[in-house]
């Protein structure tokens, strides 16, 4: 059976195997003070193009988001996100179990737009009982969204720019940053972005590692004790040189963004599939989530073939699926999804 069912259900791609082959007797310092966690900071700052910018490595993105999140707001603020935005629907409510309130915007294609983020602030601060609310101390974007759209650069900054307005720092979830930046019609990078957020995160676990994420504060400093907040979280791992490691590869040669590209092409092959066979799409995505409406009846059928993702009711005849490619997607496996479809 082949398998689009997510990006994050391969291995990992053999030169990072490599790496870690390579050093696994170095016996590096514990806890992510080790010289391979150092070069791949030195790698990632730059990338980024800022060599002052402060970097944690965690394991995996619902782990990354409730910390830094966490670290980055008093007791009675809460986060502000699109209500489809991937802390709000997909993590089991992890921000709210650190005791902070995830207020909620209405989404466009799964993007929170500037005017809404800007109206909703500014009626927060000319409230006369503001005091009694819960305070707006972050706003969390996701690049590329929960359903697989992009923000432009204009939209991106027009964010920045409300949130610089306010005094509310930019957190952005790039758990799939590598596919955004490497999608068509993509125009921003990451240098740009590194310019545009005071924090965000380069996701490992989908894009080539066995797990691992970067945080990257960039315009704003982290926690002055961002390690202890870390380690409360659990978050922080004795064989912090695993991470390091891997990142340390992903970021030597560009491999990173190579592997994002081919994800990008396999999935704009698979979206060409799709409408060449006749299928309607939910939303129009470029990057490597491909959201397609199928019938209940061919959902059953093409279930016992391929692995996907039922996404949630079109309406009570059709269900929107998911299908996803990664860097390991192959053609073999694009050809054997076009045998099964009718």
């Amino acid at each position: 059976m082949i398998s689009f069912e997510c990006d994050y259900n391969n291995g990992a791609h053999p030169k990072v195997l490599e790496h870690l082959v390579k050093h696994n007797d170095a016996k590096p310092t514990p806890y992510g003070f080790d010289e391979f966690s150092e070069s791949a900071k030195a790698r990632i700052r730059k990338a980024c193009g800022l060599p002052d910018a402060e970097i944690f490595f965690l394991t995996g993105g619902t782990q990354t988001n409730a910390t830094t999140i966490d670290s980055m707001l008093y007791q009675y603020e809460g986060v502000i996100c699109a209500d489809s935005g991937h802390i709000n629907v997909h993590e089991a409510g992890a921000v709210e179990f650190t005791e902070h309130k995830i207020i909620t915007l209405p989404n466009h294609d799964g993007k929170l737009e500037p005017k809404v983020l800007d109206k909703y602030l500014d009626d927060f601060m000319h409230d006369g009982n503001n005091a009694h609310a819960v305070y707006p101390g972050l706003v969390y974007i996701t690049f590329p969204t929960e359903l697989g759209t992009l923000y432009t650069a204009r939209e991106i900054d027009e964010i920045y720019q409300v949130c610089k307005h306010y005094e509310v720092p930019l957190y952005v979830d790039g758990a799939r940053l590598g596919y955004g930046l490497m999608a068509d019609g993509n125009d921003i990078t990451l240098p740009w972005l590194a310019r545009h957020c005071d924090v965000f995160y380069i996701g490992g676990t989908k894009i080539g590692a066995l797990c691992g994420e970067a945080v990257v504060f960039t315009n704003r400093r982290a926690h002055k004790h961002f390690f202890s907040i870390q380690k409360q979280h659990g978050a922080v791992i004795a064989k912090g040189a695993l991470i390091g490691l891997q990142f340390d590869a992903l970021f030597t040669d560009d491999l990173y963004f190579e592997l994002s590209r081919h994800a990008i092409e396999m999935a704009m092959r698979m979206k060409e599939i799709f409408k060449k066979k006749g299928y309607e799409f939910y939303i129009d995505s470029m990057t490597n989530q491909q959201f397609v409406i199928i019938r209940n009846e061919e959902v059953e059928r093409l279930s016992r073939h391929i692995e996907f993702t039922h996404w949630g009711q079109a309406d009570k005849y059709r269900t929107i699926c998911r299908f996803v490619t990664s860097w390991a997607t192959t053609e073999e496996e694009l050809n054997e999804l076009e045998r099964f479809l009718q």
